[in-house]
């Protein structure tokens, strides 16, 4: 298969799943538990995105470095009830130190 027929077939896919949920019908989105899952499923998509980005290597193995500390920096913050842009700046700050230093 050739690049352009899997860029084709992936945009037939986008499109067919998007209109998909315009055809379910509205009675069927106002569950309990519909709403509580659909509530979840981004937490948990950019949960599995960070997790991701943070430890997988380019050979396809696990890594640890700056941004292993830089994440349980973003964590404390978090913690420490700090804002969003504040966590996502001392998480960058810290990865960027170690960087610096040469920890990579």
């Amino acid at each position: 298969m050739s690049l352009w027929v899997a860029v084709l077939l992936a945009c037939a896919l986008a499109y067919l799943t998007k209109l998909a949920g315009h055809l379910v019908p509205p009675g069927k989105l106002e569950g309990r538990r519909v709403r509580r899952v659909t509530g979840l499923l981004p937490v948990a998509l950019l949960t599995s995105l960070v997790v991701v980005q943070t430890f997988a290597a380019t050979g396809g193995g696990l890594t640890l470095d700056a941004r292993v500390v830089g994440l349980g920096a973003a964590i404390v913050a978090l913690t420490l009830r700090a804002p969003f842009i504040v966590v996502v700046a001392v998480g960058a700050a810290v990865a960027a130190g170690l960087r610096a230093f040469g920890w990579s």
